[in-house]
């Protein structure tokens, strides 16, 4: 058994190590241990959160606060960590904390699930990206813990504040506040706000870029193309995000700051989006479809998929070569782009037509919205998502593992031949 895993592509290991994970997370959640006295959890709803988690998502069924322990919150924390450095990095993690070393297929599995260009440094990388999680995540918490502290007991305050900067930089957005209010409560408190907004961005932008940023001290010309092309399509986003919100809807320039940035697969909410206009969520699904960026802690196409198809049509359109910050798009790059794009909107759609087939009382656009959220493991709702039935809910679940997977790995894991054993001519067809 263990040799046929093996001889597996990385894809399918990757896939079914996140599957088991959401497995035995889900019986986590479903043990006496795990859930609140008088509260009774359905599997299906703990799958759903167990499956949430792992996936950095943050859509909920049932409230984290109201419904589990101490230990079963620490369930959650664990699985939402798991699921943000990725479940073949923590394994390999373990590997190294043991004292033991990892092999070449490990290796290659890594590379794989953190998008890592070279067979050089992989270790090295992983162990950067342990020690970068860490540094983000304990100062979060400790920034986050004088605003908690506030309104709860010192110990209580402590375990809101690891758990929260957790969720925030492995961009995921659950709480443990209770009684589905999510961040609302805190709207107008600016610290909270920009240091939650600072953990989703540095953990949304990606590990490559982050350990450029310190490695080459902050000067941008010393940057990679990708460093600047996550940094400026990301930075572009939020600034039009917020705009376009401020201009829709009745918040401050601090929550439709806060909007924009959590909109790219975070899912925190300091305003109830079930009374947001119809323009203001379809801007918020346009961020949700858009998402973070390789090999960060995100989902969604990506920053810089948006940024080669966008050099793609110019090029068409002007016929000049495919560029960027004075370097040239790699050849291949439009074509995975598009490829990525088009099985995105596949699912979305699909996921959309099915869900208003089984739940005719929702809106298209309420409906179109959650599946958006689920597959950008984003975890924003209009509130719709307590009340669904069992199969969206299940429709949920396999759009937010297809979304934290990724389209290409998702396409690839049915792949089996090496090779076309035939070749044919050129044909001709008509575009546009």
């Amino acid at each position: 058994m263990i040799n046929l895993i093996k001889r597996q592509p990385s894809g399918r290991i990757i896939a079914l190590g996140f599957a088991l994970v959401i497995l035995l997370g889900s019986l986590l959640l479903s043990l006496p241990c795990s859930i609140q006295e008088g509260v009774t959890v359905r599997y299906i709803d703990a799958l759903y959160t167990s499956t949430s988690a792992v996936c950095v998502t943050g859509l909920i069924a049932i409230d984290a606060g109201d419904t589990f322990t101490p230990l079963g919150q620490f369930f959650l924390a664990s699985l939402i960590q798991v699921g943000g450095l990725g479940v073949t990095s923590v394994g390999a993690g373990v590997i190294l904390a043991m004292g033991k070393k990892v092999n070449l297929k490990g290796r290659s599995i890594i590379r794989e699930a953190l998008n890592l260009d070279s067979r050089k440094g992989t270790v090295r990388f992983l162990k950067s990206v342990f020690l970068t999680t860490l540094a983000f995540e304990l100062a979060g918490a400790a920034l986050s813990f004088i605003v908690f502290v506030q309104d709860y007991p010192p110990l209580r305050a402590l375990g809101i504040s690891l758990f929260h900067s957790v969720a925030a930089f492995n961009n995921s957005g659950f709480d443990i506040l209770g009684n589905l209010q999510n961040l609302i409560p805190y709207q107008d408190n600016v610290m909270l706000n920009l240091v939650t907004c600072g953990l989703i961005i540095f953990g949304g932008i990606g590990f490559l870029v982050i350990r450029d940023i310190i490695d080459k001290r902050f000067h941008w010309s010393k940057f990679s193309m990708h460093t600047k092309v996550v940094l400026s399509v990301s930075a572009v986003l939020i600034a039009v995000g917020a705009l376009l919100l401020k201009l829709t809807e009745d918040v401050t320039w601090l929550g439709a700051f806060f909007h924009s940035v959590s909109a790219r697969t975070a899912g925190f909410s300091t305003y109830p989006l079930g009374t947001f206009s119809n323009a203001g969520l379809l801007v918020l699904t346009a961020l949700m479809f858009i998402g973070a960026s390789p090999g960060s802690t995100g989902g969604g196409v990506k920053t810089s998929t948006l940024f080669v198809l966008l050099q793609g049509v110019k090029s068409a359109a002007t016929n000049k070569s495919e560029k960027g910050f004075r370097y040239a798009v790699p050849a291949d790059a439009f074509r995975k782009a598009a490829v990525i794009t088009l099985i995105a909107l596949g699912v979305v759609v699909t996921g959309t037509y099915l869900m208003v087939i089984m739940e005719p009382d929702i809106s298209l656009m309420d409906a179109l919205f959650e599946v958006t959220s689920a597959f950008g493991t984003v975890g924003l709702s209009t509130g719709i998502t307590t009340g669904l039935s069992d199969g969206s809910k299940l429709l949920s679940i396999l759009i937010m593992y297809i979304g934290r997977l990724g389209p290409l790995t998702i396409a690839s894991l049915w792949y089996f031949s090496s090779g076309e054993r035939a070749s044919y001519p050129e044909g001709n067809i008509a575009i546009g």
